[in-house]
């Protein structure tokens, strides 16, 4: 195998074609088709700022929420809003692993602690053997030792490396989007003085890492939760987070791309049913990764702008509409209600088992282990949705790598565009050097700067906290 890290050297000192065309034709006339639409967005924001910032209550903890102040007031209850405003996916058109129903998919596993010890006494697990805590006779003395599950991880019965058929999930029906093998997870949270969040929760049965360089895949791991996040206000949806990898991205509700969808309502005593067109948000899932995204295209992966081997992929594959098939909940920060028959009977211990929805991440030794620089093929799986800090007050949770600035995760007021053959312009979309271009007289010391900030980790800067 060549050396990985060669090649990332070897790369950086290639020229880029874009910088070479920069040279020979210096930005100076500062073309921008996008700048007149930044321009009506910026004095948008400036004329709305007191309105949307200034005139409405705070968010709380849900643990701090009082009688008086419940947006929500029956625990289980899911409001309509949240299902009619639930993300559509767009899964990658070459993707291998699909979405999976987690009850199906825990009957592949035994528990095991992070020492190889078995803690499940049968095989064909169901979703009532994942528990907060175990106790369990180790040793054969009769004596058990106390186990937290933050400890112990699901272990594959079968060789993962192999693509057994449970691990490659279920395609969604063509046209409908709907997936009768693969229910999402819904979660509401109740942040009173009006706000509620929707949590919805994507499981995929395999983590297909990204390539490097054409090396790879690396970062693989059995089972892979990703969320989104719709935060309304009083039933109005105001805001946007998407998961990807260990961030994501937050965004203006009104910013991101709509897709107009019919949905059919029952008729009930007193009402003639009838369908409603809703117009719904579009989130793109990344090829292997799941990672969540805005636009079709290429997206550098964790490290912005200038580092473009390292990538996920989007397109507009298959259609997921994750509202007609769910397990749906209400959390006020330390009770889970369910919202029917359907998840009573599921039980709710499997939410609060907080180990690894996937194998523990392979030695060394392993022959279908490799490492690669910074990153290993086979890592560890992740925690579950109960895990994914339900009680945020801003929209990232502190997720971001990077936090200093309001809690590092201002919403965005255009989509950030992605790269490569697969990206798309649209009037959602704004440039991805951030706002504080637009700002900036002449132009000619405009264009100077834009040619300065290529790919470069300034322009990641003012992209993070102008958005």
């Amino acid at each position: 195998m060549h050396c990985v890290l060669a090649r990332i050297l070897l790369w950086f000192l290639i020229v880029d074609l874009s910088v070479i065309r920069a040279l020979v034709l210096p930005p100076l006339k500062d073309y921008d088709p996008l700048e007149p639409l930044m321009k009506r967005d910026m004095a948008m924001g400036q004329r709305n700022r007191f309105k949307v910032d200034g005139q409405l209550p705070p968010i709380l903890n849900p643990t701090d929420v009082t009688d008086d102040q419940r947006s929500l007031h029956t625990p289980g209850e899911i409001p309509s809003y949240v299902i009619n405003h639930c993300p559509l996916v767009h899964l990658y058109s070459e993707e291998k692993y699909w979405p999976s129903d987690i009850a199906e998919y825990v009957q592949n596993f035994q528990i095991k602690d992070k020492n190889g010890n078995s803690i499940s006494t049968h095989e064909n697990l169901t979703l009532h053997d994942l528990k907060a805590e175990y106790h369990v006779d180790l040793f054969g003395n009769k004596t058990e030792t106390r186990i937290p599950s933050s400890e112990v991880f699901l272990t594959s019965l079968d060789d993962f490396d192999k693509d057994p058929k449970w691990l490659l999930g279920h395609l969604p029906e063509y046209g409908t989007g709907y997936n009768s093998k693969a229910p999402a997870i819904l979660i509401v949270v109740d942040k009173g003085n009006g706000w509620v969040d929707a949590f919805w929760f994507f499981f995929y049965p395999f983590n297909h890492g990204p390539f490097i360089m054409g090396h790879g895949p690396w970062g693989n791991h059995v089972g892979d939760w990703e969320h989104s996040l719709v935060r309304f206000y009083k039933g109005i949806p105001k805001y946007l987070w998407m998961s990807a990898h260990s961030s994501g991205t937050g965004y203006r509700y009104e910013a991101v791309e709509k897709f107009k969808k019919l949905r059919k309502r029952k008729q009930q005593d007193g009402d003639d049913g009838g369908d409603t067109i809703l117009e719904r948000p579009l989130i793109f899932s990344a090829r292997g990764t799941h990672a969540n995204y805005a636009s079709a295209g290429q997206h550098a992966h964790d490290i912005p702008f200038f580092f473009m081997p390292l990538s996920d992929f989007t397109d507009r594959g298959p259609l997921w509409d994750p509202s007609l098939n769910f397990y749906s909940y209400t959390f006020d920060g330390k009770t889970v209600t369910p919202s029917s028959e359907r998840e009573e009977s599921l039980g709710l211990d499997w939410l609060h088992f907080q180990g690894g929805w996937g194998d523990q991440q392979l030695p060394a030794r392993d022959p279908r282990q490799k490492w690669c620089v910074a990153q290993w093929k086979y890592i560890g799986g992740p925690r579950g949705p109960l895990f994914k800090k339900l009680d945020r007050l801003n929209l990232c949770g502190g997720v971001k790598k990077w936090n200093f600035w309001n809690g590092g995760c201002p919403a965005r007021r255009l989509i950030k565009k992605a790269e490569g053959l697969d990206s798309e312009s649209t009037d959602l979309m704004g440039d991805n050097c951030g706002v504080l271009l637009y700002r900036i007289r002449p132009k000619w010391l405009r264009g100077i700067l834009r040619f300065l900030m290529w790919r470069g980790i300034l322009c990641s800067l003012m992209e993070f906290f102008t958005n």
